[in-house]
């Protein structure tokens, strides 16, 4: 695959990605909005219903009192007597007496009828009118008796209009004149409000919980919930009991302490919904981005194996070839010696190829769960030694050595002596392989618990902490810098790590730059 194409692929998949989070964010935001949008317009009709139901109640509470004084008479009263009516309220608390009196007066404005029309009748033209009074008196002593008695109100409020409705508007204003000289929590309780504002939200399908305050004047009243606290964002206001003036005395203030989680609430499913398709997406992506990735690798791990199993297979071919030619030649051919020295050439160069194709089709075994693995009960320290003996020749030719510290008690493990063995000439040549300088390589053995661990530690060239965590993967082979006679195609230790793991065991590095590295199998004992 092209890069630029590559490159490009991945960077259309990841806008792709960034436009998809980023609507459902908005969609998100917008929901939001238009639930706060949803939840202002029925909290104001709320609110609106509850001032108006508070008024109406307010009006039918005293309108059965009017109707009981009425019954109390045994006479009801007739626009046409123009009747003033009397409602006397004792304050308890501020040792006051409330009275309010209400009729209709009529003016005569003795213009005869004929001055506009013959045909009206005798009757001459009036004008009727309302005049309402409230007088306080401090002595809550005062009855009806004392009043009609010309004692004097310490407070007098008079008040006369136009009257066009004789019956409700009287009534209505009568009522708003005589309410509005009492203490607003005795208008109405706070179990009234609660009981009236939970009705109707219950009603708009508002249920969270809310608080409650009535001011006058922007003053906090009696009338409020107890944790009512003013919240700019989620209180809501509405006048309540307006006067005959219309003047705004009291506002009806509700407020939403959990207003944000509401709304949040109602949008929990599919934004639920939402959140796992998008995470889905996510981790689709993520797994689609990293097999490409881990494809082009791939790709080029391949490539380098078939170059280096190209120049694996060429050199021997070519070293046996050379070795042949010169057998062929007759002053050779009689020197026994020398005979000799190339048909070892010819089978040590016919060993390698031979290893090399083992470990390729060892990989391909494991992987396909075919490699037959028998474990027997052996000495851990006589696998050792015979896996040194089968690297002798190589060490011999660099002139290395290898030094054996066994200091494990018990010994017996269990596992398959020639996969084993196999392991450990993997580990052994690996560390050759990697050692610039003539290879020192030390083997310990020591007991932990009921394992038994194996050290192999070189002088070589050491690896990175990016290569100690993948040089157990197949193929892998780290960069050697000015080291050229490095020969392999990263299957070896690939093997290790499965052969091992088949044994219940675990195989590790540890390693640094420069200083070398020591390889360390764990394997249960069986004694």
């Amino acid at each position: 695959m092209n890069k630029l194409f590559f490159r490009l692929l991945i960077l259309l998949m990841s806008l792709s990605l960034i436009g998809i989070i980023l609507v459902q964010v908005y969609w998100f935001d917008s929901s939001f909005k238009n639930n706060d949008e949803q939840f202002k317009f029925h909290v104001k009709a709320v609110i609106g219903n509850v001032a108006e139901k508070l008024q109406k109640q307010e009006a039918y509470s005293f309108y059965d009192r009017y109707n009981h004084i009425k019954d109390s008479t045994g006479k009801i009263p007739k626009k046409e007597d123009l009747l003033e009516f009397y409602y006397v309220q004792k304050n308890t608390r501020t040792n006051e007496t409330i009275v309010y009196s209400s009729g209709i007066s009529s003016e005569d404005y003795n213009i005869s009828p004929s001055f506009f029309d013959k045909k009206f009748s005798s009757e001459r033209f009036k004008n009727f009118s309302a005049k309402r009074v409230t007088e306080i008196y401090n002595n809550n002593g005062i009855d009806k008796s004392a009043i009609q008695q010309n004692v004097l109100p310490d407070v007098k409020i008079e008040k006369s209009g136009k009257l066009d409705i004789l019956d409700n508007a009287q009534f209505e204003i009568f009522v708003k004149d005589l309410a509005s000289a009492m203490p607003i929590q005795e208008r109405v309780s706070n179990l009234t409000v609660q009981k009236l504002i939970k009705k109707e939200l219950e009603e708009y399908g508002v249920k969270t919980k809310f608080e409650f305050a009535i001011y006058n004047n922007g003053i906090a009243t009696k009338v409020k919930s107890n944790e009512f606290k003013y919240d700019k964002e989620a209180t809501y206001s509405i006048p309540i009991f307006t006067d005959n003036e219309g003047n705004e005395k009291y506002k009806l203030l509700i407020t939403f302490p959990h207003k944000k989680k509401f709304l949040l609430s109602e949008l929990v499913s599919i934004t639920v919904l939402s959140i796992v398709f998008t995470l889905i997406i996510i981790i689709t992506y993520s797994s689609a981005l990293n097999q490409l990735i881990r494809q082009r690798q791939i790709s080029e791990i391949k490539t380098d194996f078939i170059n280096n199993m190209t120049h694996e297979f060429k050199t021997p071919i070519a070293t046996i070839n050379l070795a042949l030619d010169a057998i062929k030649n007759p002053k050779i051919i009689e020197d026994k010696e020398k005979v000799f020295k190339y048909l070892q050439m010819i089978r040590d160069e016919n060993k390698r190829m031979h290893a090399q194709v083992e470990n390729v089709l060892r990989i391909s075994k494991l992987e396909k769960k075919e490699l037959d693995i028998e474990k027997e009960s052996s000495n851990v320290e006589e696998v050792i030694e015979d896996a040194i003996e089968h690297v002798n020749l190589i060490l011999e030719d660099r002139e290395g050595k290898i030094t054996t510290h066994f200091d494990a008690l018990r010994k017996t493990v269990l596992v398959n002596e020639v996969h084993f063995t196999n392991v450990l000439v993997n580990i052994l040549e690996n560390a050759i392989k990697y050692s610039p300088d003539v290879p020192e390589i030390n083997i310990y053995t020591e007991n932990i618990k009921d394992m038994i661990l194996i050290k192999v530690k070189d002088n070589g060239l050491g690896m990175s902490k990016v290569a100690q965590k993948r040089v157990f993967e197949k193929f892998y082979r780290e960069h050697t810098g000015d080291l050229h006679n490095v020969k392999g195609h990263g299957l070896g230790l690939a093997y290790v790590k499965r052969i091992v793991e088949d044994h219940n065991g675990q195989v590790y590095v540890e390693s640094e730059k420069g200083k070398g590295s020591t390889f360390i199998i764990k394997i249960p004992l069986i004694n």
